[in-house]
């Protein structure tokens, strides 16, 4: 498969802001979110890009229930000439798991292509499916990755932000060796990650009350009843095993969230790195002006290069085997 184009699409959709949309549309006029015009645009803007369904003879428990998503796939995108040893990065999105938040996909993908690094952006599955089909939807991807179908760069970081920083939570935490029985060669593979990048995930509706946390006796993005929130709080599974994480938000986004992952990482003896940005508010991605805000803040958008150096630290930089 030719994946080669997608590095030039992603540059264009870049160039021409395909996958911003200004936050004064994010709302029809009677004040409920527009996610299907936010769906439209994503798929819209994916169109012309070579996408690999994550399980290409049909997604387990998929069904017609909101046909806008459309079954799970990845936009892999080739790190740059000299660099194809490197790791690949796994980008997913955020939107609350209710729609697709483009600068935290594609736009990141182009920084960190052009940063030396392999990228894949992922498109998961949404409400109305839960976050556990979320979290089966991540795992694939990691294992595909690492099916040689994309070339060498098997070893795997993933990056999420906001609902897509609380996926990639989950998965650092369960994670397993694959199934040496599975019919499908691919579930065979590890979805074990490198490292996990986790930039303003709410990550916790147990360790303490917070502004992101709704009714505690009410279904919601946390968990349909108590023992599955415990479940979903990264936090409290954290063990010796947990891959290393580097974790950034701002103030806005409440501190504790960042400040109880952290602190489950030091109990543990896990290595990590946390920057919480005085300023900015929630959903900057890279902090760049490319996002949905217009935000252009420099001092935040430094967490990119921040990133890259704490990735080389742990053997994950983009120079690869070279």
């Amino acid at each position: 498969m030719e994946y080669q184009k997608n590095v030039t699409l992603l540059q264009q959709a870049v160039a021409q802001h395909t996958f911003i949309r200004n936050i004064a549309f994010h709302r029809l006029p009677d004040g409920t979110p527009d996610t299907k015009g936010n769906l439209e645009l994503w798929n819209r803007g994916m169109a012309p890009f070579e996408k690999t369904p994550l399980w290409p003879d049909g997604t387990p428990g998929w069904d017609d229930r909101d046909p806008l998503q459309g079954e799970p796939y990845l936009v892999y995108i080739p790190a740059p000439a000299g660099h194809e040893n490197a790791p690949t990065i796994l980008v997913a999105h955020g939107g609350g798991f209710s729609w697709r938040t483009g600068c935290e996909g594609p736009n990141v993908a182009w920084y960190f292509h052009q940063a030396g690094y392999h990228t894949a952006i992922l498109s998961y599955r949404l409400l109305p499916y839960d976050r556990h089909d979320a979290i089966a939807d991540m795992q694939r991807a990691l294992r595909l990755l690492r099916s040689g179908q994309f070339g060498p760069g098997k070893r795997i970081i993933a990056m999420g932000f906001s609902a897509g920083g609380m996926l990639g939570g989950n998965c650092a935490v369960y994670a397993d060796d694959g199934n040496p029985d599975a019919a499908d060669p691919v579930e065979r593979l590890s979805c074990r990650m490198d490292a996990c990048v986790v930039g303003y995930g709410a990550m916790s509706s147990v360790s303490f009350p917070g502004p992101f946390m709704a009714d505690p006796n009410a279904p919601d993005l946390f968990g349909i009843n108590p023992a599955d929130r415990y479940y979903l709080a990264t936090e409290k599974h954290i063990t010796p095993e947990t891959p290393p994480f580097f974790i950034w938000q701002t103030l806005s986004d409440d501190g504790r969230h960042g400040l109880c992952l952290a602190k489950a990482l030091q109990d543990a003896g896990v290595p990590y790195e946390l920057h919480i940005f005085e300023g900015g508010v929630h959903g900057l991605a890279m902090a760049d002006g490319e996002n949905d805000l217009a935000a252009d803040i420099p001092h935040i958008h430094h967490w990119g290069r921040l990133c890259c150096e704490w990735l080389a630290l742990h053997g994950l930089g983009a120079e690869g085997d070279r």
